[in-house]
């Protein structure tokens, strides 16, 4: 099999690019750049970005993918940035009909990239900058050596969750910055007033110093507003650390910021790119010799696996149900109400709405909205969805509940937060001593305590003193703790906790 050249591609770019915008697309300009598997495997490592800061975690994913791909466990057809322009890599081996399916692919994951109001507070420069963090940590590497900027980075990746994504409309989910003085900040002691031939013998140097070290030691920054929700942006703002540290933290942060609107819609927008490419292919630019491949491409990216949610597969049919609904007018109070079963399988008003109603959809929702919004019941049991449990008699995952009720919250359930505990900064000055107290909202699903107490080992080391989290274990509040050396736990009673 011949490969394509970027030459034989441009006028079918071109071509794809010009149906993209007539039926209603709306993109920043797409770079498109041709690479073989060993370079979209290095990119992919890199989260979809050719430069990042060196840590080994990118090497370890890149061993992953390599060997996955000569196994023949997985190929990566296309890779899309959200930036402006955007950025789009090719696979160099894939036929011409998987080029032009993927280059149809890319160009609505830029429409959803530019439209969906939850990218809207990202930073569409992102290439630029995160090549810039690389050269900033390649610096800091020079100067403090590798393995201590190395150990500062794990520790700060292990709690990148750790954010508020509300921020991201608020639009001061950016970095701090950098701060001015290698020392952390600190409190002004008190002064006795005195004359300012008198300021050395009233207020000693030695006495200042003493009194500086107390307030460190008894004082933690007062919270306005009560819990702080965005962990990283607290610590930036109030732990002890050294400028180099402080900056390493605030480029992560603003790194998680970028990343999160793509783990909040990866239903909606894996879904709104393959209803797109599907539609631009059949009716503008397959040719009748490629319809067989394309037919068997199109499906496996839509194959449902075994124990897996395909996301792909979910948006895709939820979007095309929102189509067909708004159509035939399966809305509203009398669509609703209706309770004959003949009737509503052949309701159409003939209304229309359908792809009007999708470009809305695409625009003000998440994949926690869109799916609390749309997933229906008729839609749940014409796709068979139902939820799975281990069955501990025989060490099998077997069909737990086909009911609508228990899929649809099993699945809210996983997207709530992207998959992860809501976590907040409750008191940075615990028990009057300096110590910090973060809060675990309860919603019925127990923390990992594998991962509670890295999490807690990662938050001491940045804070440098005692460390708490109050959360729920076995239906009674618990206080977990991390001094720095050894982990301890502690029954509350509900009034602590109220």
């Amino acid at each position: 099999m011949s490969m394509v050249s970027m030459e034989e591609l441009a006028p079918i770019i071109r071509e794809i690019e010009g149906h993209a915008r007539n039926f209603g697309l709306d993109f920043f300009p797409v770079s498109f750049e041709m690479l073989d598997d060993e370079q979209i495997n290095m990119v992919a490592s890199y989260g979809g970005f050719p430069t990042r800061y060196p840590h080994w975690r990118f090497g370890m994913q890149y061993e992953y993918m390599q060997k996955s791909y000569g196994y023949g466990l997985h190929k990566i057809y296309e890779m899309v940035i959200n930036n402006n322009p955007c950025y789009a890599y090719l696979l160099n081996s894939n036929q011409l009909v998987d080029q032009k399916l993927v280059i149809a692919h890319v160009f609505a994951h830029c429409d959803f990239f530019k439209n969906n109001a939850y990218f809207r507070g990202t930073n569409r420069r992102m290439m630029d900058e995160l090549a810039n963090h690389g050269n900033r940590i390649h610096d800091y590497m020079a100067r403090y050596g590798q393995n201590e900027v190395e150990d500062f980075i794990d520790t700060c990746s292990s709690i990148e969750n750790l954010i508020d994504t509300r921020l991201l409309f608020e639009g001061i989910a950016r970095s701090r910055g950098q701060a001015q003085s290698d020392e952390p900040p600190s409190r002004d002691v008190p002064r006795l007033r005195s004359k300012s031939y008198m300021e050395s013998f009233i207020n000693p140097p030695e006495y200042i110093a003493a009194r500086q070290r107390e307030m460190d030691d008894a004082k933690g920054p007062a919270l306005a507003g009560g819990e702080v929700k965005d962990v990283l942006g607290f610590l930036i703002e109030h732990a002890p650390l050294p400028n180099w540290k402080r900056d390493i933290l605030a480029m992560l942060r603003e790194e998680a910021y970028y990343f999160a609107p793509q783990a909040q819609t990866k239903i909606m927008n894996e879904g709104w790119a393959s209803y797109w490419h599907e539609k631009i292919m059949t009716r503008c630019v397959l040719n009748a010799s490629e319809l067989i491949d394309f037919a068997d491409h199109h499906s496996s990216t839509l194959a449902v696996h075994p124990g897996q949610l395909n996301p792909y597969k979910l948006g895709y049919e939820l979007f095309h149900d929102i189509e067909r609904r708004w159509d035939t007018g399966r809305f509203g109070k009398e669509y609703e109400e209706c309770d004959d079963i003949a009737t509503r399988a052949s309701w159409d008003r003939r209304t229309g709405q359908g792809l009007e109603k999708i470009f809305q959809v695409r625009a003000i929702y998440n994949d926690m909205t869109f799916v609390d919004e749309f997933l229906t019941e008729e839609f749940c049991r014409e796709q068979k969805l139902f939820t799975y449990s281990l069955n501990e008699r025989n060490n099998r995952y077997e069909v737990a509940d086909r009911g609508f009720a228990a899929v649809k919250e099993k699945l809210l359930f996983s997207l709530t937060n992207m998959g992860h505990p809501h976590i907040a900064v409750a008191d940075a000055n615990y028990d009057n001593r300096g110590e910090l107290l973060l809060k675990h909202s309860f919603d019925g699903l127990e923390l990992r305590r594998d991962f509670a107490t890295a999490t807690l080992e990662a938050l001491q080391r940045i804070w440098s003193r005692p460390v708490h989290l109050e959360t729920v274990a076995q239906q009674a509040p618990l206080l977990l703790s991390y001094d720095g050396t050894r982990h301890t736990e502690r029954a509350l009673t509900a009034e602590v906790t109220a």
